[in-house]
């Protein structure tokens, strides 16, 4: 027993280095592709993409549930981006606050005949089609009874009149060239790029004005900061590092950019997983391998949608809950594709990682801590690997968040005051005592629940809004020359 105790310390051991070291190996990749990016930006030739007729229009799918906090000012930066030709579909997928009202207020709607095709299944019914009193066609809002996230995408993909798909969360908020940005390679190599993902961040603490973050801050409290951190990592960095190696298997919802034909062809938004955008890239995968075409889903790292993060432990606990569920949903649903040679890096690489370094990360990190003192108590392990194995786990961890911020500071430098960095740094300390392991719990939890094919719950996510004023007349000029 002693010696199978030891064993298991050690081959935990073994995971935490190689776990730590496989983000650390993303974050070198993304900084090369950064580098790389960052020497083409003055020519990457943003203006004679936004000048030149032959642009791909977009339409922009924004689903709403249940968002009267924040849904003017995220509908208003959707409305000033800088794009040539681009519409913007909001479904309010049955909303029992005043989403809706606020909008119709805002933007003076009224409804209008419009017959809602089925190119892609959906499952709910279309009450209402309307559109600001005078509008040439930039904005249209449906009102449909509630099916969820993935049915009221299928809405908007249905409603779409362009042939590229942005799918945009209700609570975000986009830079003004981040449709131009993350449309770009579509128009580089348009007979290869299948979906374009970008860059979010969190907004909590930003200031918000008509539509546009003008002033980015570190957020008021210590627990949305350790989520700065996660998501510089996990999304900026990781995210890059897989582009790079043409292994992107995760597009988030809250900013992705799809043709629209493959979504029609490979049925839309799924109805059956929680974690749809996740499923839908796969599935896009799948597809395309399964044609032999060659193709590109690639991740871009500086077009950034801003969005609200969960400010409070319970929220948070249904949003990580839901996250893992997907991840466990995605890989069960498409288990053939794992270790299959017929689907490239694929198959090979990127879907073998997400199983071992991603799904089941949170159950070697809950047998850790019951493992290592077990193995103290047991002498079956001395202090001395006691002190090794928290260097590893933990210690290792710190590093490549340090190394995730810093690499943040010199490419992006989107947080201009040393104090929200050193706020960072001391999140991503704080990040190690608590929060990891209560992760870890919620994670365990969300495979678990769909293993066992419990009805998946999302959780109600407490809106605050952005912090938003109106623009005074310096403001104004400023945006309008930006």
């Amino acid at each position: 027993m002693l010696g199978v105790l030891r064993g298991a310390d050690y081959a935990v051991f073994g995971y935490f280095v190689a776990l730590n070291s496989s983000y650390l190996i993303m974050i070198v990749l993304a900084s090369v592709e950064f580098a790389k990016h960052l020497r083409r930006a003055p020519f990457a030739g943003a203006d004679d993409m936004f000048r030149s007729p032959l642009t791909l229009p977009v339409t922009v799918i924004v689903p709403a549930y249940n968002e009267g906090a924040g849904i003017v000012p995220a509908v208003q930066a959707m409305t000033a981006l800088r794009y040539p030709r681009f519409e913007i579909v909001v479904v309010d997928d049955g909303s029992t606050d005043d989403t809706f009202e606020k909008l119709r207020a805002h933007f003076d709607l009224v409804e209008v005949p419009r017959v809602v095709p089925a190119e892609v299944p959906y499952q709910s019914h279309v009450l209402s089609v309307h559109v600001p009193r005078g509008d040439q066609g930039a904005l249209t809002v449906v009102r449909k009874t509630n099916g969820g996230k993935a049915d009221a995408l299928n809405v908007g993909i249905n409603l779409a009149r362009h042939p590229l798909v942005c799918m945009v969360d209700a609570d975000s908020v986009l830079d003004p060239d981040a449709l131009l940005s993350v449309a770009k390679p579509f128009g580089d190599d348009p007979l290869r790029v299948a979906a374009c993902g970008g860059v979010v961040r969190i907004a909590n603490g930003c200031k918000v004005v008509a539509g546009r973050v003008v002033d980015v801050r570190m957020p008021g409290s210590w627990l949305v900061r350790i989520q700065v951190v996660e998501y510089l990592r996990a999304f900026l960095m990781s995210r890059t590092g897989w582009s790079r190696l043409g292994g992107v298997v995760v597009i988030s919802g809250a900013f992705g950019v799809f043709r629209r034909d493959l979504l029609v062809q490979i049925g839309g938004m799924a109805h059956d997983t929680i974690g749809e955008d996740a499923e839908l890239v796969v599935r896009l995968h799948h597809y395309l391998r399964d044609r032999g075409d060659d193709y590109r889903v690639i991740f871009v790292a500086e077009p950034v949608s801003w969005s609200e993060a969960p400010s409070n432990w319970k929220v948070l606990g249904y949003q990580r809950r839901r996250w893992h569920r997907g991840i466990a949903e995605i890989l069960t649903k498409h288990r053939h594709m794992v270790f299959n040679p017929r689907y490239g890096r694929i198959g090979l690489v990127a879907l073998p990682y997400y199983l071992i370094f991603e799904l089941l990360a949170p159950f070697v990190e809950l047998a850790a801590l019951v493992l290592l003192p077990l193995g103290l108590w047991a002498d079956a392990i001395d202090i001395g690997f006691a002190w090794r194995f928290a260097l590893v786990a933990y210690g290792y961890g710190l590093l490549v968040s340090l190394v995730a911020l810093f690499i943040e500071e010199v490419s992006f430098h989107r947080y201009p005051r040393w104090s929200d960095m050193l706020r960072g740094v001391v999140a991503a300390v704080f990040e190690n005592f608590g929060y990891r392991q209560l992760l870890a719990l919620w994670q365990v939890w969300g495979a678990f629940s769909a293993w066992h094919g419990r009805p998946a719950v999302w959780g109600t996510m407490d809106r605050t809004g952005f912090d938003t004023h109106e623009p005074t007349e310096v403001e104004t000029v400023g945006i309008k020359g930006g």
